[in-house]
């Protein structure tokens, strides 16, 4: 079984801006606002696991609907930042 998933680049760069986005909610003012940095702690941590799951689900139409989802999470995360 290959890596998937790991391998694609989009999930690759989306998994270090969700280390990027826990590290800003830690060690800035964000860390103060329990409310949103919890939002946007889950908002980026979403858009690598959507890519993730939808190449998992091994068809073309799963894997697009969970790009569609990660490319929502990412506007949300731009929004609250």
């Amino acid at each position: 079984m290959t890596n998937g998933f790991k391998n694609l680049k989009a999930w690759q760069e989306a998994k270090q801006l969700a280390i990027d986005v826990y590290h800003l909610c830690r060690t800035t003012e964000l860390a103060k606002d329990f409310g949103l940095k919890d939002q946007i702690s889950r908002a980026a941590v979403s858009v690598p696991s959507n890519i993730a799951e939808g190449d998992e689900r091994d068809t073309n139409k799963d894997s697009v609907r969970f790009l569609f989802i990660a490319k929502g999470s990412l506007a949300e995360l731009q929004t609250q930042l």
